[in-house]
C-alpha cells in the first residue's frame, strides 16, 4: 500500500479511541526533560514501534547549551501541623515544580509563600512550572487551596535528587525508496499535559505505526525528544546528515476540538504548501500563520544556522486555550473525534509530499486528442466529473518538467488527490512522462 492510499483505508475514528487510550496510559508519569519519567515514556512508544534510544550525558554540550544534570523525584508534600498533605504529588505530579532541588524542613505560611505558585484567575487549577536551569524549589497548587491554608507551621518535603545522569531521546526511522527525510517531531518531556505534548506522542506514534508496512518514496524520521534541550542535543548529534531533511513538521496540540492552525516555515518551504492546499480543501475554519521564533522546536530547527524546511501543524495553538500549563489540560479536554481529525490531516499532507511530481507531456503541441482515447469521463468515480476533466487538462498543460503536480493544484484551485489521479491516468494511457 502507498502513503496516499492511506487516507481512504485507516478507519480514523478507531484512531482516535487508540491515540486517547495512548494519552490516558502516559498521563500518570512524571516526565521531565530527564528522567525515568522520561525514559518510562520511551518504553511504552517503543512497545508500539521501533524505537531507537539515544543517551547523552550531563554536561554535554550542545551547541549554545549544555545538557544538565538528571533529576529524580520519588515523593513532595507541604503537611499541616495535624501532618495532613495538603499538597501532595503522588495525587498530581504538576504539584511539585519541575527540577526542584531537595528541601525537609519546617516553616511558617509566610516563609513558605514563596515558594507557592497559583493561578488567582482560574482558582481550581494547578499550574505547571518548571526550573530546569536554575536550581530552586516550589509547589504549585489551586489557588482556592492555598486559601484555604491556615497561618501556622508547615511541615515541607522535596525527596528529589539532580545527579550526573544522561538525556534520553528515541528516534523511529522508516526507511524509503530514497534517503531523503520527512521530519516528524514532538516533545516528551511534559508531566500530565495532554494537549501539550501526549496528543503529539500519540499521534506521531499512530503515524509511525500506519507508515511502517508502506512503500514509501522518502525516509520517514520520528524524533520522540525533550523541548528545547533535546532538539538541540539530536541537531548537535545529526548536523552533517540535515541536508537529508526535505520536509518537516513539529507535532504538538492535536488533541483539543479547535480549528487547525498551520505555523510556517522560516524560509518557505514546499511543505507549507502542502499543509496549506489540504487545509484549504478541507471545507472547514483553519488558520495559517507566519513563522516567528517563538513555539516550539519549530524555533530550533529553523534557526538561521539549519535553517530546515519545518513547520508545525496544530489544533489550537500553545497558550491560546485556557487550559494550557494547567491541571485542566487533562484527559477530558482531548478527544478521540479531534485526534483522528488531526490523523487524517497529516495523512493528506504526507500523500502530497509523497505524490508530488515533475512530468513531461509526450504531446506537446497542441492539446492531446482526449475523446478517441476514453479520458473523457474516465474519471467519473470521482466526486465532480468537471473538475477531473480540467485537472487532466491543467496537468496536460503544465507537463513541461519544470511544474509540479502541487504547482498544477495550486494553480488549477483543485484539491491534490483529483489532480494526482488525473496525471496518472495520462501516465498509464503515455501522454506523460517523469522528468
Amino acid at each position: 500500500m502507498r502513503i496516499a492510499d492511506l487516507g481512504r483505508s485507516v478507519d480514523l475514528a478507531a484512531a482516535g479511541r487508540e491515540m486517547h487510550q495512548l494519552i490516558e496510559e502516559l498521563y500518570p508519569l512524571c516526565r521531565s526533560i530527564t528522567g525515568a519519567g522520561l525514559r518510562a515514556t520511551l518504553d511504552r512508544i517503543a512497545q508500539d514501534v521501533p524505537l531507537g534510544r539515544h543517551e547523552v550525558p550531563t554536561g554535554t554540550r550542545v551547541l549554545d547549551w549544555t545538557v544538565p544534570r538528571e533529576w529524580s523525584i520519588r515523593d513532595a508534600w507541604v503537611k499541616n501541623a495535624r501532618g495532613e498533605r495538603v499538597i501532595d504529588f503522588l495525587r498530581s505530579n504538576l504539584h511539585v515544580v519541575q527540577y526542584s532541588v531537595p528541601v525537609h524542613r519546617r516553616m511558617s505560611l509566610a516563609e513558605l509563600r514563596p515558594h507557592l505558585h497559583t493561578l488567582p484567575e482560574r482558582p481550581g487549577w494547578i499550574p505547571y512550572r518548571t526550573s530546569y536551569y536554575e536550581e530552586r524549589w516550589g509547589f504549585c497548587l489551586e489557588h482556592a487551596r492555598l486559601a484555604e491554608l491556615p497561618e501556622g507551621e508547615y511541615e515541607v518535603c522535596i525527596d528529589s535528587t539532580l545527579t550526573e545522569g544522561s538525556l534520553s531521546y528515541g528516534e523511529c526511522v522508516l526507511r524509503g525508496e530514497t534517503a531523503d527525510e520527512v521530519l516528524l517531531s514532538c516533545h516528551v518531556c511534559h508531566p500530565s499535559l495532554c494537549n501539550d505534548n501526549l496528543s503529539g506522542i500519540a499521534l506521531c506514534t499512530q503515524l509511525a505505526r500506519h507508515l511502517g508496512p508502506c512503500a514509501r518514496r522518502y525516509t520517514y524520521r520520528f524524533l520522540f525528544a525533550p523541548g528545547t534541550i533535546g532538539a538541540l542535543a539530536w541537531l548537535s548529534r545529526n548536523e552533517a546528515g540535515l541536508t537529508a531533511i526535505r520536509h518537516g513538521l513539529v507535532v504538538a496540540c492535536v488533541g483539543d476540538p479547535g480549528t487547525p492552525h498551520y505555523k510556517r516555515s522560516r524560509r518557505g518551504a514546499d511543505v507549507d504548501r502542502a499543509v496549506e492546499l489540504v487545509l484549504r480543501h478541507t471545507g472547514g475554519p483553519y488558520e495559517v500563520r507566519p513563522f516567528s521564533p517563538y513555539g516550539y522546536d519549530e524555533r530550533q530547527y529553523c534557526s538561521p544556522g539549519f535553517d530546515l524546511p519545518v513547520g508545525s501543524l496544530t489544533r489550537t495553538p500553545h497558550g491560546e486555550f485556557p487550559e494550557y500549563h494547567t491541571s485542566a489540560d487533562d484527559p477530558s479536554l482531548v478527544t478521540a473525534e479531534a485526534l483522528g481529525a488531526s490523523l487524517g490531516l497529516y495523512l493528506e499532507v504526507l500523500a502530497v509530499l509523497e505524490e508530488d511530481r515533475r512530468y513531461r507531456g509526450t504531446n506537446p503541441k497542441g492539446e492531446p486528442q482526449l475523446g478517441r482515447r476514453g479520458l473523457y469521463g474516465a474519471l467519473g468515480g470521482l466526486p465532480h466529473r468537471r473538475q477531473a476533466e480540467m485537472a487532466m487538462l491543467w496537468v496536460l498543460n503544465l507537463a513541461d518538467g519544470r511544474h509540479s503536480l502541487l504547482d498544477v493544484a495550486e494553480r488549477a484551485g483543485l484539491d491534490f488527490r483529483t489532480v494526482h489521479e488525473a496525471a496518472t491516468l495520462l501516465r498509464e494511457h503515455g501522454l506523460l512522462e517523469a522528468a
